[in-house]
């Protein structure tokens, strides 16, 4: 047995694990090359938020599992508030079902904290979620018996549960949550915004080194962990001593196009910003390089997303006498976002705090080129062919460099020339390629697992 398995661990990772993921730094970096005959494994997944009709973590959720699947027989476990949207989805397309199976654990009771705090389901995934989740996967393991264990979201480092506690390999990933907002650019946020993650990153810090959970799933998940970008699996590396592949936590939407839409010579610079309207998301930013423009540029910019800042926003957007220009839809379905990034000509993201950004994914798969912060997630994404990454070293070197930014791909040959190398560079998000990625890291813990248990076997007998 133990000749057997050897096998199976040479052909599933032909380098060491700490070359491997030394040389998978980059994004989406594929460990091997897939092999099709290995057999379809029996994963646990825990995945607060998947809904196949909700964007953001949500929509992660839903593409990794139903990507996974493809290879795998699944078994996940899901807030009980997503239960419409799945059983709807899995009844339009039947053949879903064969290969995932949902189980839905319901809210717990609210403390007053989460009826008077924010974001009200983050205290209710720590609190009240967790342990639940573990009780039924516990249950389910007697009776299937699992071969691997997959912690999927939220991707939050600080809150890992406790389905690492079952006795089966375990993945945890893809990881967010451990880099910090740029200490610079926390002056920017006004005072409620800047109060907030002030606190957020002191916390942070606090988390990072001393919270236990994390370092005991981290332990466990040895050679399983994947980080969603590169900033993070440096801090992984950095606090808790483990390696781990990066992976973006983001894949392709729906909806792409083939070729960039071409801007007609009269036609303004059709700018795009999406998000909600909250102290992180950072719109002042774009906001004020905007009045800073030169006056003949002939732009337009369309604003998607709502929230407690719309109000303020709104007012410097008149303040900086540009509110004519801008278009503010609300919150709108995802359909309405997608069919709006088919028509505009460059996606600017401002924010201070993220990952990837699924906004960020669906504009390079729409032919759009990007303006963001050479920060977060944007940092691996973003590319010299198919945007501009500004340096976020300060507020007033931000602004600026969005600034030029704009003034740069109002040229039609540039910008044209980057919406072509987003096209390209929205291949690397497809989620087939995650799914196959993730598969391997699958059979090498599980391999892995079994190589032990043979060893463990092959001594009790020999000292028999």
């Amino acid at each position: 047995m133990r000749s057997e398995i050897g096998q199976i661990l040479s052909i599933i990772v032909p380098a060491s694990p700490s070359k491997q993921m030394a040389e998978c730094g980059s994004i989406n970096c594929m460990e091997t090359a897939y092999m099709p005959s290995r057999p379809r494994l029996k994963v646990l997944v825990g995945a607060y938020a998947c809904s196949p009709s909700r964007g953001s973590e949500y929509g992660v959720g839903w593409g990794w599992v139903e990507a996974i699947s493809k290879y795998h027989d699944l078994w996940v476990l899901t807030a009980a508030h997503c239960k419409d949207e799945i059983e709807a989805e899995l009844l339009r397309r039947p053949e879903l079902q064969s290969r995932m199976r949902f189980h839905y654990i319901p809210k717990g009771r609210f403390f007053f904290a989460e009826v008077h705090g924010s974001p009200t389901h983050l205290y209710n995934y720590k609190n009240h979620w967790q342990w639940p989740a573990y009780e039924l996967g516990k249950k389910l393991h007697e009776e299937i018996r699992f071969d691997i264990v997959h912690q999927l979201t939220y991707v939050g480092f600080r809150v890992p549960g406790f389905l690492w506690q079952l006795d089966v390999p375990f993945v945890w990933g893809p990881i967010g949550g451990l880099e910090q907002t740029t200490w610079a650019l926390i002056p920017g946020l006004g005072v409620r915004g800047g109060v907030r993650f002030l606190t957020r990153n002191l916390l942070n810090d606090l988390d990072r080194r001393f919270s236990r959970a994390p370092k005991q799933a981290f332990a466990k998940a040895e050679g399983g962990i994947i980080a969603a970008t590169t900033g993070i699996r440096k801090e992984i590396g950095r606090f808790y001593g483990h390696d781990s592949i990066v992976i973006s936590e983001i894949g392709l939407p729906p909806a792409t196009q083939q070729t960039p839409v071409h801007r007609l010579p009269a036609e303004p610079l059709a700018l795009l910003w999406c998000g909600l309207l909250l102290p992180r998301k950072a719109l002042p930013f774009l906001l004020t390089a905007l009045k800073m423009l030169p006056a003949h540029l002939n732009w337009r910019l369309t604003i998607i997303g709502d929230g407690p800042c719309s109000a303020k926003w709104r007012r410097l957007a008149r303040t900086n006498d540009i509110a004519g220009r801008c278009d503010w839809l609300g919150q709108v379905p995802r359909e309405t976002v997608l069919r709006k990034m088919q028509t505009a000509h460059i996606l600017i993201i401002t924010s201070v705090y993220d990952l990837t950004s699924t906004v960020l994914v669906e504009a390079l798969a729409n032919g759009l080129p990007v303006i963001c912060p050479d920060h977060c997630g944007f940092t691996d994404a973003i590319t010299p062919d198919c945007g501009i990454k500004v340096p976020a070293v300060s507020r007033r070197e931000l602004v600026a460099g969005i600034r030029d930014g704009i003034v740069r791909l109002n040229d039609e040959n540039v910008r044209l020339r980057l919406a072509e190398g987003a096209l390209q560079q929205s291949a690397k998000y497809e989620w087939d390629l995650k799914a196959k990625t993730v598969s391997n890291i699958y059979y090498k813990k599980w391999a892995s697992s079994r190589n032990c248990i043979s060893e463990t076997t092959l001594t009790t007998n020999g000292s028999n």
